[in-house]
Formats: structure tokens, C-alpha cells, sequence
């Protein structure tokens, strides 16, 4: 079974948001204006507006890569789950 390249599963959603989390705990810049101080707060706001700076690179189980849409596979995601992240 292979999964559509327009989604993302629960788990890449978190692995983008706690990534990006990282990198701005680590001191990377924000890329959209907020009074947030909290680096997971920001980088929800961020995937909320799909400005995640990052590519999604899917193994296949025949070992292949897959590469998503990011912008796409998020807007999905935020119109699956009615707004909520």
C-alpha cells in the first residue's frame, strides 16, 4: 500500500513541527511574525501557515524515496483536522 503524496501521517506532522522546534531552540531564525516566545508554539504557528522549511522524503518498502509536497501535504492536513494542529 502506498500512501498518497498530498498527505501526512500524524507522525511526519510531528516530526516536521518538533524538527522545526528545534532548529529555532538552536537559534534559527523565525520566519512569520509572532509574540510567541516558545519554540514549539512557533513552529505550530508556522506549519498552521505552511512555511515550514523543510522537504518530506518518504522510504518506500520497495526502497525507494518519495518526495511530498510539503506545502500541499500541509494544507491537507490542516483542512483534514478542520484548522486544528
Amino acid at each position: 500500500m502506498n500512501w498518497p503524496e498530498d498527505k501526512l501521517s500524524r507522525f511526519e506532522a510531528a516530526r516536521l513541527i518538533g524538527a522545526r522546534s528545534l532548529q529555532i531552540a538552536l537559534g534559527a531564525p523565525v520566519l512569520i511574525k509572532t509574540d510567541k516566545t516558545v519554540p514549539t508554539d512557533i513552529s505550530r504557528e508556522e506549519f498552521g501557515q505552511m512555511i515550514i522549511p523543510m522537504t518530506i522524503k518518504r522510504k518506500m518498502p520497495d526502497n525507494k524515496y518519495t518526495v511530498v509536497n510539503a506545502k500541499k501535504a500541509i494544507q491537507n492536513w490542516i483542512d483534514e483536522k478542520n484548522g486544528e494542529i
